[in-house]
C-alpha cells in the first residue's frame, strides 16, 4: 500500500513566515497526509494492553508497551528503532505541560522519545488515549526524519493527518479517554 498524496490546499498564515527552505518541508509534509500502517497481531495486542498497563501507574511497564508500540511501528516502515523513555511527572511552565519529546540522536546514538505519565499539577494517570495519541505524534515526527526523508518534522496539517492515520490503523478509537487516577 502506497503513501497517500495529496495536493497541498491552502496553507496556513505561519506557513507564510517560515524561511523558503522550511516552506518547501511544509509543503512536501502536506503533501502525505497518511501513512499506511498494517499493525500485526503483536502490536494490536500492545495497544490494547496499554490502557491497563497504564492504569497499574508503573512507569517501567508502561514503558515496556510504549516500545512495544514503537517498535511495532517502525518495524512496520521499515526504519530504524527509537528509544521510548517514560518518566513520571510531566514538566511544566506558563504555557502550559509537556507530554512528549522527540530528540534525534547523534550517531551512533539512538532517537529517543519521552513520554510523561503523571499530569503535571495533579499528579494524575494521563488518559489512555492521550498518552497513545502522544506516543504517535512523537513517533510521526521519527517517521518525517526516518520514511518520508524530511529535512525537518513540522506541525504541518499533513503531519496531523498522518498521526491520525497512525490513530485509526491501529484501531484505537476504541480506548476509553477516561483518565486512571494515583
Amino acid at each position: 500500500m502506497a503513501t497517500e498524496l495529496r495536493p497541498p490546499g491552502p496553507s496556513p498564515a505561519w506557513y507564510k513566515r517560515l524561511p523558503p527552505a522550511l516552506q518547501r518541508v511544509a509543503a512536501a509534509s502536506d503533501r502525505v497526509t497518511s501513512l499506511p500502517l498494517r499493525p500485526g497481531a503483536a502490536l494490536i495486542e500492545a495497544v490494547n494492553e496499554l490502557p491497563h498497563v497504564l492504569a497499574t501507574a508503573r512507569a517501567v511497564e508502561v514503558q515496556v508497551y510504549a516500545q512495544r508500540i514503537a517498535d511495532g511501528i517502525c518495524s512496520a516502515f521499515r526504519v530504524s528503532k527509537v528509544w521510548v523513555r517514560v518518566a513520571e511527572r510531566r514538566p511544566h511552565d506558563q504555557r502550559g505541560e509537556l507530554h512528549g519529546l522527540y530528540t534525534p540522536g547523534e550517531a551512533p546514538a539512538r532517537d529517543t522519545i519521552t513520554l510523561w505519565m503523571f499530569t503535571a499539577k495533579r499528579a494524575q494517570v494521563v488518559a489512555a488515549r492521550t498518552f497513545l495519541r502522544t506516543l504517535l505524534h512523537e513517533l510521526c515526527h521519527h517517521l518525517d526524519y526516518t520514511h518520508l526523508r524530511l529535512r525537518d518534522s513540522l506541525h504541518t496539517q499533513g503531519f496531523y493527518r498522518r498521526e491520525s492515520s497512525l490513530f485509526a490503523a491501529l484501531g484505537a478509537d476504541r480506548i476509553d479517554s477516561a483518565r486512571a487516577v494515583r
